[in-house]
């Protein structure tokens, strides 16, 4: 499927000001992250890896799933897709991803009037 591969962290914007806002400073690192992405239909296992931590989710579009945050804190979501972009509410901010040809893409926005938008551009591997 489209999003299924394996990708490393190509370029990112407003990396430090995003976990500012949602209270993860301390959480920075300087490692690559890959995500791994698996997409079977509607179903998605979509994993984040640095050295020393992962983080999983699992979740079909359109149907209500438990997830977690980078900290572990599960929730309730309804994944979304609209026009090849995956929506996902999470707490503090919006998820969405997309492919641009072999270039995974996504955004974290966070609400309010101090609003930041964090991206990430992966490449496959």
């Amino acid at each position: 499927m489209a999003f299924s591969g394996t990708y490393e962290l190509e370029s990112q914007q407003n990396y430090e000001e995003f976990l500012a806002a949602i209270g993860l400073l301390n959480a920075k690192t300087d490692y690559k992250v890959v995500s791994e992405v698996s997409q079977e239909g509607q179903k998605f296992t979509w994993t984040q890896k640095i050295p020393n931590w992962t983080w999983t989710n699992i979740f079909t579009i359109g149907q209500e799933s438990e997830l977690d945050t980078m900290l572990g804190t599960k929730f309730m979501a309804t994944p979304t897709m609209d026009g090849g972009k995956l929506t996902i509410l999470f707490p503090d901010y919006v998820f969405t991803a997309e492919m641009d040809g072999e270039k995974l893409v996504m955004h974290c926005v966070t609400p309010g009037e101090k609003s930041v938008t964090f991206s990430r551009i992966n490449r496959r591997i």
